[in-house]
């Protein structure tokens, strides 16, 4: 008989309050990566506004952006079939939110702009002068209908931040999106106002901030009331075999390799360490709870080698 699949889920998930749809089917027909699962779970709804912090690069982001307006469109022409108003026939419920002001420190930048990161924080961030809230996720358009979602990639590290810029300017459907944004900033200390996000993610970042609690309640903070946090980071292999042939492959195999290809074996040395370093699956979904997030769940991938973890703000 077919053993069941265990589940590693805490407490409840509290049934989401806006509607959700389908990620786009992938085009190349290759399994689901890690990062496909984290966006999967997260289910991306019209007008959503989410941060993804140590993601400069821009691949988690991207994905979300993209889901978002899927579930935009979809909603869009479900009005349109249903006739529900002037806005689905005249382009959609949703329109664009008005591009990021110029702050005193600088300004939010575009996804095909040259230059650095952004300098300066987004807009409604409590550092900028720029003034004002930060924008309203679904719900608040006001006569032009609902606000369109946005995407802020944040990262401490603005050669990263130009490498997902770059990227936004070749993709046909990123380039001049206004609901894309690139911001310089610490996950330790965010450059934005207290509950300006739907949601927030962080993908193999959270291992590398000096102070792990600090970033997640900086999480909290900007989260409105029910949004969401969604971590993924390498974890504790939970499958008997697997964890030693694992153990023996990082430490002897992966930094060696490093030194051939990359000349770098420290720098893989550090990765192996720090991966064992990381609390595992329990530890940090307590560390995520004492941060004032409820219904706290995880999900190990892959046999442990990573795991999804979730909470939310209540």
């Amino acid at each position: 008989m077919a053993q069941p699949v265990a589940l590693c889920i805490r407490q409840h998930r509290p049934t989401l309050r806006k509607p959700t749809v389908a990620l786009p089917p992938t085009t190349n027909r290759q399994p689901p990566t890690a990062d496909h699962r984290l966006v999967e779970s997260l289910r991306p709804f019209p007008g959503q506004v989410h941060l993804d912090v140590a993601g400069g690069t821009g691949d988690v982001a991207f994905r979300v952006l993209r889901a978002v307006r899927a579930a935009e469109m979809e909603e869009k022409m479900a009005a349109a079939a249903s006739g529900s108003g002037a806005a689905g026939a005249a382009g959609g419920p949703f329109r664009p939110r008005p591009s990021a002001p110029p702050s005193e420190g600088g300004q939010a930048a575009a996804p095909g702009e040259a230059g650095g990161a952004a300098a300066g924080p987004w807009p409604g961030s409590s550092s900028g002068g720029g003034g004002g809230g930060a924008a309203r996720g679904a719900g608040s358009g006001g006569d032009g209908g609902l606000a369109a979602g946005r995407v802020v990639v944040c990262d401490i590290n603005p050669d990263m931040l130009r490498v997902g810029q770059q990227k936004a300017a070749g993709a046909a459907d990123l380039s001049g999106d206004p609901g894309l944004s690139f911001v310089e900033g610490n996950a330790e200390a965010l450059p934005f106002d207290d509950a300006s996000f739907d949601s927030y993610t962080v993908a193999f970042g959270i291992r590398n901030v000096t102070d792990r609690p600090a970033a997640l309640r900086e999480a909290l903070r900007v989260l409105r009331p029910g949004g969401r946090f969604m971590c993924l980071e390498f974890s504790r292999v939970t499958q008997p075999g697997l964890r030693e042939l694992y153990d023996l492959y990082s430490f002897a195999v992966i930094p060696r390799i490093g030194g051939l290809v990359a000349n770098d074996a420290a720098s893989y040395q550090y990765l192996v360490e720090s991966i064992r370093q990381f609390p595992d699956q329990e530890a940090f979904a307590h560390l995520v709870e004492e941060a004032g997030f409820r219904a706290v769940t995880y999900e190990s991938l892959m046999g442990g080698v990573v795991a999804i973890h979730s909470g939310f703000k209540l």
